[in-house]
């Protein structure tokens, strides 16, 4: 783990009950896709978080979201503008050379998608899942790309498909054999949807993956 450095937060937004987004001055350079560990505390082992924000940006963006059992965010969701924070510098190899490839998200996992995004890397399709609608983080600008599927396991609506995302990638008979895969999400739906590419023919070393979110 990086030596730790204190930052003051200069936002800590509440985007829907339980997500948050947290920023603060970007204090070095990095790469879309990369994460960085945070703590409350600098006696306290950081937690690891993909960056939700642009290279270019004066700020770091880290999308996160509050678990009662957690033993960051619970610490996260309370603080306010000015107050410290200790973070790492970043790290991490889940990048994007703008090669064909697909990204699949699921929840606060669509972070580092989102800031390959705002660089202008664009994948062939995004699938981005969740319970419901409002677990679909940063829909809007999203909604621009060509070939965007949201898939909503307790949820329908018009352009939503009614199903978790493997279902929805279980419904392909033939998936693209030439073309990266770059997965990110919570460990189980990570094992889950590698698993079903990897079944449906597609070559392990096609399949990125990134659990830290």
């Amino acid at each position: 783990m990086n030596l730790l450095f204190p930052v003051n937060i200069t936002e800590n937004i509440s985007i829907n009950g339980q997500a948050f987004l947290l920023k603060f001055r970007r204090p070095f350079d990095f790469k879309p896709g990369q994460i960085l560990g945070i703590t409350a505390h600098e006696n306290i082992t950081p937690r690891l978080y993909s960056i939700a924000s642009s290279p270019l940006d004066e700020y770091i963006s880290i999308l996160y979201t509050l678990k009662a059992e957690g033993q960051l965010t619970p610490i996260l969701a309370y603080l306010n503008p000015d107050d410290l924070i200790w973070i790492t510098g970043p790290q991490g190899k889940f990048v994007f050379n703008n090669e064909p490839a697909w990204w699949i998200a699921t929840g606060t996992g669509i972070a580092p998608f989102y800031s390959m995004f705002l660089t202008n890397q664009r994948p062939l399709k995004l699938i981005h899942g969740g319970r419901k609608i409002e677990d679909i983080m940063f829909r809007p600008d999203l909604s621009l790309l060509g070939d965007y599927i949201i898939c909503c396991s307790q949820d329908s609506g018009d352009k939503i498909y009614p199903g978790r995302l493997t279902q929805y990638l279980n419904d392909f008979e033939n998936l693209p054999q030439h073309i990266n895969y770059y997965i990110c999400g919570n460990a189980e739906m990570v094992v889950d949807v590698r698993n079903l590419l990897i079944a449906k023919g597609i070559n392990f070393r096609q399949v990125l993956t990134e659990i830290y979110f």
